[in-house]
């Protein structure tokens, strides 16, 4: 494999521990405005977006319209930041000490997130994780004009980190529109991990190159 100068890391699911809240709470605030999903399916059609993307995509999965869709997302807004004030956020094993390892082997280390600036930065704050320690950049859903799966993060990061040819560049997260971002930005490795949003069947479909259990398993594999 080619040799990797940046790693691209998703937050929830991937780096962060926090038991698919954000997704529980999209599918709550889709339930409380009359409409009949599962959390599964919510996990199908809006993992790894912009979150108000992710509501008007799961609508559409069952071709209902978008009209009320900035209500719902104003909702969920509003039910998520009550939900993280008491939210214990973590996380997964074996993660900080991959992140610390890669930054120690001159790799760089990005964050990437569907979610706000205010969310991803509380998270963080959380988890005592800070900039120039666990990571060298964060770049949000609110950095970019076109979320997932258009590489914007991904070329973003780069720029941040002065880092120019992308296929020295992996990318990993627990869905496969982190996958297809990935792919969409020329990563050299592309890679999910089964710790978040998606099954391994589910993250295959988007072709990655490695399928993994644990994210501090790719030491293994640069």
């Amino acid at each position: 494999m080619s040799k990797i100068q940046l790693a691209v890391f998703d937050m929830a699911g991937t780096t962060v521990n926090e038991d698919n809240v954000v997704y529980k709470t999209v599918h709550k605030s889709l339930v409380d405005a009359g409409y009949d999903f599962t959390l599964d399916e919510v996990l199908e059609h809006g993992a790894g977006k912009e979150k108000h993307q992710a509501i008007k995509d799961t609508l559409s999965s069952k071709g209902f319209d978008h009209s009320d869709s900035e209500q719902i997302f104003q909702s969920f807004k509003k039910q998520l930041t009550l939900a993280y004030e008491e939210l214990a956020v973590s996380s997964f094993d074996g993660v900080p000490e991959l992140l610390k390892e890669l930054r120690a082997r001159g790799i760089k280390v990005a964050l990437n997130t569907g979610y706000s600036q205010q969310v991803a930065t509380g998270l963080l704050k959380k988890m005592n994780w800070l900039p120039g320690v666990e990571f060298d950049t964060l770049i949000t859903a609110d950095d970019v004009t076109n979320g997932r799966p258009a590489p914007d993060m991904i070329e973003l990061a780069m720029e941040k980190t002065g880092i120019h040819d992308s296929s020295q560049v992996l990318k990993a997260g627990d869905s496969a529109i982190d996958i297809e971002e990935g792919k969409n930005a020329r990563c050299g490795i592309t890679v999910g991990v089964t710790t978040g949003a998606q099954t391994r069947e589910q993250l295959a479909t988007a072709a990655p190159t490695l399928v993994l259990d644990n994210l501090a398993d790719i030491l293994k594999h640069i």
